[in-house]
């Protein structure tokens, strides 16, 4: 099997895959050689084909940005892919609930989000990357695994939508003060609390020392990996879990409470 026709098979597989809620054994265990290389051309593959049947690429999402998760799953670096129409959806519009039907063995990140009034670059400085943003929020991620137990390579994290299953932002908060911004993305403080009694704690500084960094990382790994492919004005771009990233469930209630920011905590029912 050409390389073309190899990464067309794996891009219709894992889109087959995630219509269905179902899982597999991972890429790397049934293609020899599959690298992270090979696994954004099946997720340049599948926004092809998720644009074909009518789904908008809207932004990006950006994994394994906090060093802890990474060591969980033996992932040594953060990896990035693309969210749409049909996956984003503000929470106000939600009524502040995410649907968890057809995402595999769910858990939950709260991040923070950024949305760029023009296209940002990797040589900008963090007051001309917040100077091409003209929003930020804090919402929740529901990632999940198609791959069973959450095994997998970083390759496979990447052509699995780097995890994505379902992204809703909070307030969207309009960027003013540069230096403010720049400060408290770095040293501010969030708790995640469940109904169940789980606490999770954790802040800017656990996602490659500040949500901007993160951004940085992701425009420098674009030039890199796909050149010609950048983030462009009217993208939103998440940067990765500020906390450990807990399994979840249908009934459960989520909620944060942030120090140090300009953002307020969000309360969540999943369904």
């Amino acid at each position: 099997m050409n390389s073309e026709k190899r990464v067309e098979t794996i891009a219709e597989e894992l889109l087959g895959l995630f219509r269905a809620g179902r899982q597999a054994a991972p890429c790397s265990s049934r293609f020899a050689g599959f690298d992270a290389r090979e696994a954004y051309a099946v997720a340049a593959r599948m926004r092809a084909l998720r644009a074909a049947r009518g789904e908008r690429a809207v932004g990006r999402k950006i994994g394994f940005t906090n060093p802890t998760v990474q060591a969980i799953y033996g992932v040594h670096g953060p990896i990035w892919n693309f969210m749409f129409d049909t996956t984003v959806r503000d929470l106000a519009a939600t009524g502040g609930r995410l649907d968890l039907k057809g995402l595999p063995e769910p858990r939950l990140e709260p991040e923070i989000a950024f949305h760029f009034a023009s296209a940002p670059r990797a040589d900008m400085s963090e007051a001309e990357l917040l100077g091409s943003i003209d929003w930020i929020a804090h919402g929740f991620e529901i990632v999940q695994s198609i791959f069973p137990g959450w095994r997998f390579t970083a390759a496979d994290s990447i052509a699995a939508y780097g995890l994505h299953g379902a992204y809703g932002p909070g307030e969207r908060r309009p960027v003013a003060g540069a230096q403010d911004w720049i400060e408290a993305l770095k040293a501010f403080a969030i708790e995640l609390r469940c109904d169940d009694g789980r606490v999770l704690k954790g802040g800017g500084a656990n996602v490659l020392g500040s949500p901007l960094a993160a951004l940085r990382h992701l425009l420098a790994a674009l030039e890199t990996i796909a050149p010609g492919e950048r983030v462009e004005a009217g993208e939103v771009v998440t940067t990765g879990t500020l906390t450990d990233a807990p399994s979840v469930s249908p009934g459960q209630t989520w909620s944060t409470k942030l120090e140090g920011i300009a953002l307020e905590g969000l309360s969540l029912r999943l369904e």
